[in-house]
Order: structure tokens, then C-alpha cells, then sequence
């Protein structure tokens, strides 16, 4: 029996679990984006988006930074959010030297206490499937957008593998057992990770068809889906097989919308 923990507590559970990755994560492949061909497709990915005007962006789930050295890159104004002291911790290290444009922030993604209509753009990843109170979040978003701005998710269905990628996970499952797991992989904590997925409101599959609906309603308009498919190839180009297959498992995508 699953059971249904009460919102702060799993909010608690939320900032625990990435706490305690926070030295390890971006050493898990996904996570981390190297220079070279997956560097050069996040940024067309963002710049495709966003423009190549510089704008004031905000962050939401900086983690260790990783997204943000793009968004620097592109030459905006970055302020980075996350609800981890651990994760900011390294991504100031990371980024030690870069405050003209970037400022790092401690705060709650759904609940930011930010001003209104501060930011040009809003830019996400992996973070909307954790929302313990997704309409809430998307309306505070809208919030902080100034009129016509850009938010910019980057996300994907984790529950279950697509029905081309079950035969992926399937061999990787395979040289787990040839070769031993990956211990840098999200499999070393994927029991925690499984039940704090059981009791979020996208624990069950978030997909750009489900969210959609909600955006609308929260006052976006314009949406886009694009494809996740040019990063999913740079990654592979430098990937072991093991890493090359994880590419395949789940449905990704990449949804902006802007301020109605």
C-alpha cells in the first residue's frame, strides 16, 4: 500500500532526497552537460526559444548548475532558484566569479515570494514532474513573468519506459547483470525515488499532452512542443552503450509557452 504523506512532509522528502545526491548528481549521465556536441544542442534548444537577445531569466531548480552555464553562455542574466542548500552549494562553486550575471537564490519553485513581472523568460528542467501542487506552481510562474513572457520546460514521462524503449531498458537491464550496476546512476536511491514519484500528482506520467490543459488554464497561450531528439543525439555521440540505450527509455520533450 502506498502511502499518501502530507504536503510538507513530502515537499521535505523532495528536499532531502536532492540534498543527499547533491555531491554525486551530476556524475549520474543525464545530468551533467559537458562541452562539446550536447553543450552546442542545449543551447539551440534554448537560443530556438528564447531568442538571442539577453534577457533577465529565472531558473527554477538550478540544481548544481548545469543548465545555468548555458543560459550564461547565451549571454542572459541569470537568477538560479532551488530548494536545496546542498545543490546551490555546488553550483556556487561551480560558478564562483560569475555574480555580474548570475545570482543564486534559496528558494520553494511553487511558492518563490519573487516580485511580479520580473523576469523576461522562466526555464526549467526536470523539475515539473516533482510539483506537489502543479496548477499552483504554473499560476505563480505566470506571476513572475512580465507580460509576454517565455517559460521553457524541459521534461519528460519517468513512470514508465515509451513502448520503443521497453527493449532499451530491458538490455540495460541486461549489463547490469554482465557488468554490474551503475552505481552513479538514479538506481542507487531508487527506492526513495519511487515513493516520493507514488505520491506526487505527475507520479503517475507527466506528458506535454497532460500538461497543456493546465498551462492554459493558469494564463499561458502560444504553446509549442518541440523535440527532445537533437540533445537525446548529442548525448549518445560520447556515451557507452549502457548510457547510449538510456537515451531510448523514456518520452522527453521540450514545451514553451508564454504570458497570456
Amino acid at each position: 500500500m502506498t502511502i499518501r504523506l502530507a504536503n510538507h512532509s513530502l515537499k521535505e522528502d523532495i528536499r532531502q532526497y536532492w540534498s543527499d545526491r547533491a555531491q554525486t548528481f551530476d556524475l549520474a549521465f543525464g545530468h551533467r552537460i559537458p562541452a562539446g556536441a550536447e553543450f552546442d544542442a542545449w543551447r539551440d534548444a534554448i537560443a530556438a526559444h528564447l531568442g538571442h537577445r539577453p534577457l533577465h531569466v529565472l531558473e527554477l531548480a538550478c540544481g548544481t548548475g548545469e543548465v545555468t552555464q548555458v543560459l550564461l553562455s547565451l549571454g542572459h542574466q541569470v537568477t538560479a532558484l532551488d530548494f536545496s542548500e546542498s545543490m546551490l552549494a555546488v553550483a556556487r562553486k561551480k560558478h564562483a566569479g560569475k555574480e555580474r550575471n548570475l545570482r543564486f537564490i534559496l528558494g520553494d519553485a511553487e511558492n518563490t515570494f519573487l516580485p511580479s513581472k520580473s523576469f523576461d523568460a522562466i526555464v526549467c528542467r526536470h523539475l515539473v514532474w516533482t510539483l506537489t501542487a502543479p496548477a499552483t506552481a504554473l499560476q505563480e510562474w505566470r506571476r513572475l513573468l512580465k507580460p509576454a513572457g517565455q517559460l521553457l520546460i524541459f521534461d519528460g514521462d519517468w513512470s514508465r519506459p515509451r513502448p520503443s524503449g521497453r527493449l532499451a531498458a530491458s538490455l540495460i537491464g541486461l549489463l547490469d547483470r554482465w557488468q554490474g550496476p551503475d552505481l552513479n546512476y538514479d538506481g542507487a536511491m531508487s527506492e526513495r525515488h519511487a515513493g516520493i514519484m507514488s505520491a506526487l500528482p505527475f507520479g503517475d506520467g507527466l506528458t506535454a499532452e497532460r500538461l497543456m490543459p493546465l498551462l492554459v488554464s493558469s494564463g499561458f497561450s502560444e504553446l509549442q512542443v518541440t523535440s527532445h531528439a537533437p540533445i537525446a543525439r548529442a548525448q549518445r555521440r560520447a556515451a557507452n552503450l549502457r548510457n547510449k540505450l538510456r537515451t531510448f527509455v523514456y518520452r522527453r520533450f521540450i514545451l514553451s509557452a508564454k504570458r497570456a
